[in-house]
C-alpha cells in the first residue's frame, strides 16, 4: 500500500501492529494519561521500540455516548503529537472524521486517515485524503457516538457490515481515493451490541470479498466483558489478546491495540502458526 513521502506498507507478509495514542482527557481505555503532548510523543516512540508499525493519534473520544469535539480543540491536541512522531520509522495515522483535522495532520506528516464514520460525517474528508495520497481506513459504523446504539439492529451482521463497507468504498473512490489506498475495519463496538461485535469478529473472513486489507480493533472494548465478566478497560488485556489472536487467524492484516509489546508477541506467535500451516 503506497504512502506519501515514505516506503509503502507491506501487507500480508506478517500482521502489522497499530499502537493507539489517545490525546484526550477522557479516554475510556487509559484514563487520559496521554493528554500531555510530550507524554504522548514519548509513549509513541516507546511503542515503536515495542513493535508498532503504525501509530494512530486521536484527539476526540468516540466511545459510545461521547459528545462531539470542536475541530479547533482537536487540532490543538493532535498536531503537536503528529509533528513529534512524523520523523519516526512508524507510519503516523490520524484518527479523525473531520476534513480540516485530516488536512492539517497530513500536512505535518501523517500518512493514514482513520475514519470511524466510513465517510458519513464529513463530505470533504475523502477529497482531502485523495489529494494527499494518504491511505484511508473506512470503519463500519452507524450514527454518531451519542446515539449509536439506537442503530444496533441487524438481521445478518456479517452481510450488513460487508454491504455497508462496500458502500463506503464507493463513496471514497467516487471522490478520487485510489482503491488500493483503502483499508476496511468492521468497527467492533461501534453501533453494535456485544453479540454483534462477536459475530462481526467471528465472520471477519467475509470481508475478504471486498478485496481490501482488513484492520481489526478489539482492544479493551466493552464487548469483551460479555465473555469475561465486568472488568475495567485496563483489566481487559487478556480478553484483548484472545480477540487479537482470533483477528489474525481470521485474516486481519492490521490489529489496533493499546498494549503494543504484549500484543506484538501475540501477533508474532499467531503469524508463525499460520505460516506453519501453509504448504512449503
Amino acid at each position: 500500500m503506497p504512502l506519501p513521502n515514505r516506503a509503502a506498507l507491506v501487507l500480508g507478509e506478517r500482521t502489522l501492529v497499530m499502537g493507539i495514542i489517545n490525546v484526550t482527557p477522557d479516554s475510556f481505555a487509559d484514563g487520559g494519561v496521554r493528554f500531555d503532548a510530550a507524554r504522548a510523543i514519548q509513549d509513541g516512540l516507546r511503542m515503536i521500540e515495542e513493535g508498532a508499525d503504525i501509530l494512530d493519534v486521536g484527539g476526540e473520544s468516540t466511545r459510545p455516548g461521547a459528545e462531539g469535539l470542536p475541530a479547533g480543540e482537536e487540532l490543538r491536541r493532535v498536531l503537536p503529537v503528529v509533528e513529534g512522531l512524523s520523523g519516526s520509522r512508524a507510519a503516523v495515522s490520524i484518527d479523525t472524521y473531520k476534513a480540516i483535522v485530516a488536512r492539517e495532520a497530513l500536512a505535518r506528516g501523517a500518512m493514514i486517515v482513520n475514519d470511524i464514520s466510513g465517510l458519513q460525517f464529513d463530505g470533504d474528508l475523502a477529497g482531502v485524503t485523495a489529494e494527499s495520497g494518504a491511505a484511508l481506513v473506512l470503519m463500519h459504523n452507524r450514527g454518531r457516538s451519542k446515539e449509536m446504539y439506537r442503530e444496533a439492529v441487524y438481521g445478518d451482521v456479517a452481510l450488513e457490515i460487508r454491504r455497508e463497507l462496500d458502500e463506503a468504498i464507493v463513496r471514497a473512490t467516487s471522490a478520487g481515493v485510489a482503491r488500493e489506498a483503502i483499508i476496511v475495519d468492521p468497527g467492533l463496538g461501534f453501533a453494535k451490541r456485544a453479540a454483534h461485535s462477536f459475530a462481526a469478529l467471528a465472520s471477519l473472513e467475509a470481508l475478504r470479498v471486498l478485496d481490501r486489507p482488513i484492520l481489526c480493533g478489539p482492544s479493551r472494548k466493552s464487548f469483551l466483558t460479555d465473555a469475561t465478566g465486568d472488568k475495567a478497560p485496563a483489566d481487559r488485556d487478556w480478553g484483548t489478546a484472545a480477540a487479537v489472536a482470533a483477528s489474525v487467524l481470521l485474516g486481519a492484516h492490521i490489529v489496533r491495540v493499546h498494549r503494543v509489546a504484549e500484543m506484538t508477541d501475540v501477533v508474532r506467535v499467531v503469524d508463525r502458526i499460520c505460516q506453519a500451516q501453509r504448504p512449503s
